[in-house]
Formats: structure tokens, C-alpha cells, sequence
């Protein structure tokens, strides 16, 4: 769908690993760092987790708070980063300002640049609003919005002409302009949000940011990611 990206720039070597580290400092006489070459396999430490903290509903979650992962989302709407960032527990951002960043509005003034490499628009077709109904967007309303950011392109290009600062001018904009971020989750904080914004009724943008994530997640942490899919995915169950 659409542009969207999700890229990884770092992560937590061995998470699994960390993980059960973490669980075995709470109940290990040991000082645990003096083990690390004994510890189970990272495949392993992954059997373990899913037996010892999460099948069954046990609940201790805490350990899992210790990897992380980094990752680049691009090229959605202001709109699902706003619905994303709401989470900030275990997450953290740094988001693309439009302070700073007001080129391409005018490069889009300028036919330099397409405006849906800029701006966000739904794909054509059928949706339903928050009550049920149905309705159809059409090629015909497709356009005229496209129209719609292009002139407000033009307006923010000529306001910064006239002087007017750029978080002046931005104001001008449509909402629903492309914003990159950078966001950091442990296992924890990344499982609760996908259990808010992967559920069948989150907004179609957000469901498809967690959709990209997913493989990220699955590569990272595949016994944990297996148990997640097998008894939370999609099922709108309370976040741990």
C-alpha cells in the first residue's frame, strides 16, 4: 500500500538471550554477566520465555523490556503518527519537524516534486465511517483533493515569500502531509502497540504501519513473535 516504509537502524543483539538473562538474574544465586558463556542458544532462551513468562497468561512481562529496536518509519500521514506517538510508554520519538523541513511543500508548488510524494491521500474505493456507513471515494473526489493540496502548496509558497515563518505557513497545509520518524520500543511496549493499532477496527494506516513492522519483529524475536501471533494477533486483547 501507498510508500510506506519501515526500516531497522539498530537492535538488541540476541534478544532472547537479554530476555532470559533479565528472568534469570530474578531467581539465579548468581551474579549472571559471570554465565553468559553457558547461557541456552538464543533459539533456546526462546523456548524458555514463551514456557516460563508468557504461555498461559502468566503475565511477567517485565524482562522483555530489556531489548530494543530502532526503527525509521516513512512516508505516512501526519495523522498515523499522531495515532502511533499517543503510545509513548516504553517508546520513544524523534519526528520529523515541519519547522525545518518546507522545501518540498514548495517543490511541490514548483512541479519539482509529485504531490503524493508529499501529501497522504486514501486509495479509491469502498470505506465505512465510525457508524456503519458505507460510502464510495471516487476518482472524481480523488482529484479534486489532489487539486486542493497542490493550491495549498502554492498559498505556503507564497506566504513564505511574503516573509511569513515556516511554522507560520504550515498552518496552511493539509493535514494529512508525510512525516517521517524514528521510534525505539522494547519487546514489551512493541507488543502493546501492536495489540492497540493492528486490531481490525484501528484506522487503515495504522494497522498497515504494524504490518510492516511485523517482519521486523518476527526476524527479531521469532519464538516470542510466534507465541504473539498464535494467541494475541489481531485479537484486540488488553496490551501487557
Amino acid at each position: 500500500m501507498d510508500r510506506f516504509t519501515v526500516e531497522v537502524i539498530a537492535q538488541t543483539p540476541n534478544p532472547q538471550q537479554t530476555i532470559y538473562a533479565a528472568m534469570h538474574q530474578d531467581y539465579s544465586e548468581a551474579f549472571v554477566w559471570g554465565e553468559r558463556d553457558h547461557f541456552p542458544s538464543e533459539e533456546k532462551c526462546g523456548e524458555i520465555i514463551v514456557r516460563s513468562l508468557l504461555a498461559g497468561n502468566r503475565g511477567h512481562y517485565g524482562p522483555l523490556e530489556h531489548p530494543q529496536i530502532i526503527l525509521n518509519c516513512g512516508w505516512f500521514p501526519h495523522s498515523t503518527m499522531q495515532q502511533i506517538r499517543t503510545h509513548r510508554v516504553g517508546i520513544s520519538f524523534d519526528v520529523q519537524s515541519f519547522r525545518y523541513t518546507g522545501v518540498r511543500i514548495i517543490d511541490v508548488a514548483e512541479g519539482k516534486r509529485d504531490v503524493e510524494d508529499v501529501f497522504y491521500l486514501r486509495p479509491l474505493g469502498a470505506y465505512t465511517d465510525r457508524q456503519g456507513k458505507r460510502y464510495d471515494y471516487t476518482a472524481e473526489q480523488r482529484q479534486q483533493d489532489l487539486e486542493w493540496c497542490r493550491s495549498a502548496c502554492r498559498r505556503y509558497q507564497q506566504r513564505i515569500s511574503e516573509g511569513l515563518s515556516e511554522e507560520h505557513a504550515r498552518g496552511l497545509i493539509p493535514f494529512d502531509v508525510r512525516q517521517h520518524w524514528v521510534m525505539s520500543a522494547n519487546v514489551r511496549s512493541l507488543m502493546h502497540l501492536l495489540d492497540l493499532r493492528w486490531k481490525l477496527d484501528a484506522q487503515l494506516e495504522a494497522q498497515k504501519l504494524c504490518e510492516i513492522i511485523w517482519p521486523h519483529f518476527q526476524a527479531w524475536v521469532p519464538a516470542i513473535a510466534e507465541w504473539y501471533e498464535t494467541t494475541r494477533l489481531k485479537k484486540a486483547r488488553l496490551a501487557p
